[in-house]
Parts: C-alpha cells; structure tokens; sequence
C-alpha cells in the first residue's frame, strides 16, 4: 500500500481513538451506498457499537438524534461531487461529528468537507490494494479492531494484498458462465437479483447500478428472507432471476427462495459464492473476502449483457446530462 494511503489510515485511528465513539453512520447514493453498506453489515455483525446506513437526502431530512460529537460519519462518493453526499458531510460536521470521506479525488467538495480523507486510486494500473476496495477493506477492518479487537481483522489487512490475484482467477473462472447468461438473456427486459446478508448489498448494486442505470434493464433487488412475503407470486417459467447463493449464515435463506424459485421458472441463473477461487485466504476469513470478490464478478454479467445487446455501460439517457 503506497505511504499517503497508510497515513490517511492512520490519521483516520487516531482520530477514532481520540474521541468516544458511540455510534457509527455510512452515508451515500447508489453503489456508492451499496458498498457502504457492507461496513454497516461487518459492524452489527462483529461489534456492539449501533451502526446506521442513510442515503445522503435523508441523512439530513431524517436528523437522526443520535447523530452528534460522538458519532462517526463515513461518506463516500466515487467523484466526491455527489451534491446530497457534499451537503451530508457539512451537515455531519455541523452536528460536531467525526467526518471521514472515501474518494478517487482529494480535492473534491466532498473530500475538502470532511475532516480526514480515505483516497482510493481509479484506473492507474495500481494494484486492488490501493483501489476502492482495499482502501474500503483497510478502514473498516482496522476500525473493527479498534471497537473489538480480534487477531483475525489484522489478519483481514493482512491478505488484501491478494485481491489482485483473486480479482483476476475469478474473473478467468466465470468469463464462460457470464458470457452464456449474456447470450441467453440480452433480450430479456427485466431481471429479477436475490441475495440476502452481506451479498444483499451487491445485488442492490447490480440491479440499481448495472441493470438499471448502465443497461436500462428493469429489476428488483429481493432480499432472501423477503422473497416469501410478497415477490415470489411474479415467479413463473419465462421470468428470470439472478440468485447469489451466498456464503455465511445467511445461506440457508437462499437455498430456500431457489429452490421455490427453480421449481416454477426456467430462467434461474445461480451465481455460487463457495465456488469463487479464495487461494491464500484462511478459511475464517472467506466470509469477509466474498462479498468482495462476488462485485468482481458480477460485472462480468453485466459486460455479458452490455455486448450480447449492444448496449454499451457508458450509455445515460439524464445522468449528467441535465439538472435533476
């Protein structure tokens, strides 16, 4: 990890550690949110320190009364020009929080709005340790550490120095797989994507990001659990699913939705995170890694489907295109 990132980091512990933390808020917009949110699941699942997700609007709408000089905000923005974010660090700050900003771009509002920076590299031939996920990765683990230690959050830091590796192995893996779903479903006008625990947040992220807004796709992202309770009645034979079976303790909730969704439509593609390649990660660490490495490949579908119709991802119809 290059020198300015590990101060940013640094920087970042100190100041946590200076201050009593009492609860901590993930504020963003879209993926950006998505990917947020994995930090909020890691936090309620490992320590007992209340954790929040907001989208920036209603961050600053809702006026969470917790919110205030003992609270730790994370904001994150790919450009760190996302106005609802921007106006959500000031509003934090205002309160007398802990602001953190994780960006590609230092100088951007939202970065020059916060108190500390989290600087991610984009695309600069830099390995995926200095990229958004290891960044992401560096922070949260190493604040897990902070509000309950454990051997194995360092052991966390430690192996991200392989996401490299394993972005590049599963991507060679499931280049076959993706390109077969892109081929049979480029004419398919909605998909519907389930998962639940930590992979809820990436099928929200494909489905909102990738289908959505990059493919013009309609869909849904169900939660598992939820699928019962509602969404299964679209089920039927020509109506397609995407399905992360996911790893944790969460699994049985998706073997029970496919195994519903595959008896009623012929249109279930199942992407299995116990087949991903994990080579050098200790097993008590795989369920930290998944969530991970599953974005990886799920974009492959996403560029299956952006050649099999033609669509290319950079496509927008208003996004930065007008004032919304």
């Amino acid at each position: 990890m290059k020198q300015e990132h590990l101060e940013q980091l640094e920087n970042v512990i100190e100041a946590v550690k200076s201050r009593q933390i009492e609860n901590v808020f993930f504020i963003a917009c879209g993926g950006s949110m998505a990917s947020l949110s994995l930090g909020d699941y890691f936090f309620t699942k490992e320590t007992d320190v209340p954790s929040f997700v907001y989208t920036s609007n209603e961050f600053i709408h809702r006026d969470p009364k917790s919110l205030g000089q003992n609270s730790l905000v994370i904001l994150r923005s790919h450009s760190g020009t996302t106005p609802e974010t921007v106006k959500a660090a000031s509003f934090a700050r205002q309160k007398g929080a802990l602001t953190v900003a994780i960006s590609m771009e230092t100088d951007s509002p939202l970065c020059q709005s916060s108190e500390y920076i989290i600087h991610y590299n984009y695309k600069d031939g830099s390995d995926a340790i200095d990229g958004e996920t290891g960044m992401f990765y560096s922070l949260i683990f190493q604040l897990l550490n902070v509000f309950a230690p454990n051997e194995k959050f360092a052991r966390v830091v430690e192996k991200l120095a392989l996401l490299e590796d394993l972005y590049t192995k599963n991507r060679e893996k499931f280049a076959e797989v993706a390109d077969t779903f892109g081929k049979k479903n480029k004419r398919e006008n909605i998909i519907y994507t389930m998962a639940s625990g930590a992979y809820i947040h990436q099928a929200y992220s494909f489905t909102s990001c990738l289908l959505m807004e990059m493919l013009w796709i309609h869909s849904n992202a169900i939660h598992s659990g939820e699928y019962f309770h509602g969404p299964f009645e679209v089920t039927d034979y020509d109506v397609p699913f995407l399905l992360i079976l996911g790893e944790g303790p969460s699994r049985p909730l998706d073997e029970r939705a496919l195994s519903f969704a595959k008896k009623f439509s012929e249109k279930v593609e199942v992407v299995d995170v116990e087949t991903l390649i994990y080579e050098g990660v200790d097993e008590d660490l795989k369920e930290y890694f998944g969530p991970a490495i599953i974005g990886v490949v799920l974009r492959l579908y996403a560029d299956a489907l952006a050649e099999h119709t033609g669509h290319p991802l950079s496509v927008r119809r208003y996004m930065w295109k007008m004032d919304y």
